[in-house]
């Protein structure tokens, strides 16, 4: 495996005087990508810096607010953040910008979709919103307890996450939960490597970023997904086994697909890509959620482990429904998904690199 270091990085000033530490890679011209780190990480770990130049996409890997190199908000939201990305996407002139949130990081990439901030978005192995109320008897013992603690006291949670946040700790809880396909992933040289540095970059400030993320994911979200109108693309390993990513995965086998690329703009709240690979036998995901329904065809039998970096996936299709009082709000499914955004130029960046 390899991975690749940032070819550019810097800090933009908010309006506020707060900087946002961010990580770029690819063309400076390409179709601004903003990715949305997951739990305890930074701006360092990016993904596909093998293929951005012929895709002509340009990740940019953004710190939020307590992490890495980006300023501290102590008591910021879900709406602070989409705020922020909006101010940052102005700096670094993210025009048409595409969102991929990563774990923890999907509730920040999906607020940012809410906010009308993103022509598309990207889940990869995202957190559910565990807090509605339809996940009640779904979530395991440790996690229900994560829940409650933070819908009943906030501050106290905040503070106890905290307590145990710190680079050595976190790589040791996720390496303990982590499948085995995954665990594999983790443990090669260069991956493991990279992860430690970006977590080691997250806490170089404490754990304060931290512990305020965990508090802002496992809470009530401040938007419903199903108001979310751009294209969304759902990526869930069939063996992700963990228990904050698919609560209440099924998986249902369904009929082929034929086999063509991915349309370049999906349009009308609509994401229909299909897996070049195919699957034996195919498979569907059709899950009903408050507002949403999300259906998957040719879902394959790849590893939890292989959504740090998407692989060409399955197809999913997202569409507005009529709401329904039996299930949960939320973005949970197995299998993989993959999303074209469409290729969208935008003028040279400019803030001043460090």
């Amino acid at each position: 495996m390899r991975i690749t270091e940032p070819e550019r990085l810097g800090r933009s000033r908010l309006p506020d005087g707060r900087s946002l530490g961010w990580a770029e890679w690819g063309p400076t011209g390409g179709a601004p990508v903003l990715l949305c780190p997951g739990a305890a990480t930074s701006r360092w770990l990016g993904f596909g810096a093998d293929v951005l130049d012929d895709l002509g996409v340009r990740l940019v890997s953004v710190d939020r607010p307590g992490l890495g190199a980006s300023d501290p908000a102590p008591g910021r939201t879900l709406q602070d953040w989409a705020d922020d990305v909006r101010h940052l996407a102005v700096d670094r002139r993210l025009d048409g910008l595409a969102v991929v949130g990563y774990s923890q990081g999907a509730p920040f990439a999906l607020a940012c979709a809410a906010a009308g901030l993103a022509t598309s978005a990207a889940i990869v192995s995202g957190t559910d919103e565990l807090a509605a109320p339809g996940f009640a008897d779904a979530l395991v013992p440790q996690v229900r307890g994560m829940v409650d603690a933070v819908a009943s006291d906030p501050a106290a949670a905040e503070a106890s996450f905290a307590g145990f946040g710190d680079p050595e700790t976190m790589w040791q809880i996720a390496i303990a939960g982590a499948s085995a396909v995954d665990r594999e992933v983790y443990l090669q040289p260069p991956f493991e490597r990279a992860y430690r540095r970006a977590m080691a970059e997250a806490f170089s400030q404490g754990p304060a970023g931290y512990a305020r993320d965990t508090v802002l994911a496992s809470g009530r979200w401040p938007f419903d997904p199903a108001d979310v109108t751009v294209p969304v693309g759902l990526w869930y390993g069939p063996h992700d086994t963990s228990p904050v990513h698919s609560p209440r995965p099924r998986r249902h086998p369904g009929p082929p697909h034929p086999h063509r690329p991915p349309p370049r703009r999906p349009r009308g709240g609509r994401l229909a890509a299909v897996d070049p690979l195919g699957g034996d036998p195919p498979l569907t995901a059709p899950r009903r959620h408050r507002g949403l329904v999300l259906r998957s065809r040719d879902v394959t039998e790849r590893s939890a482990g292989e959504t740090h970096t998407p692989p060409a996936g399955a197809s999913m299709t997202f569409r507005p429904a009529a709401p329904s009082r039996s299930t949960p709000r939320g973005t949970a499914t197995s299998g993989t998904a993959s999303h074209d955004s469409g290729r969208i130029g935008n003028p040279p960046p400019r803030s001043a690199t460090e």
